[in-house]
C-alpha cells in the first residue's frame, strides 16, 4: 500500500486550501491515458468506484486500481520551498524512505 509522509500530508492539505471541495475530497492518482508509466494527480470530491482510499489525518488519497498496483511499495513524500510557494510531490520505494 502507498505510504504517505507527514510532508506529503501537509503538501496535499496545502493544495486543497482555497479549493471549493467538500471535507471528503482528496488527491486522486491515475495513470495518464496514452502515456504509459506516467501518473496524473487531480483533486476530486469523492473517490471513483474501485479506487483504493488511503487516509492519514484529515487527508485522503484516492488510487485508481492500476495506480494502486503500481504504487504498492512506494512512499509519497514532498518538498516545500523555504518560502512555501512551490511544493513537489515525489515517490520513492517504501524501504528507501524508511532509512
Amino acid at each position: 500500500m502507498l505510504t504517505l509522509t507527514e510532508k506529503a500530508v501537509e503538501a496535499i492539505r496545502d493544495l486543497m486550501v482555497g479549493e471549493n471541495l467538500p471535507k471528503e475530497a482528496g488527491l486522486r492518482i491515475t495513470p495518464k491515458p496514452g502515456d504509459e508509466g506516467t501518473l496524473e494527480l487531480s483533486l476530486t470530491s469523492v473517490p471513483h468506484d474501485g479506487d483504493q482510499v488511503i487516509k492519514k489525518e484529515d487527508v485522503r488519497v484516492f488510487l485508481d486500481p492500476e495506480a494502486a498496483a503500481a504504487l504498492d511499495d512506494q512512499t509519497l513524500d514532498a518538498d516545500v520551498s523555504p518560502n512555501g510557494i512551490r511544493t513537489s510531490l515525489y515517490l520513492s520505494r517504501t524501504d528507501d524512505a524508511a532509512g
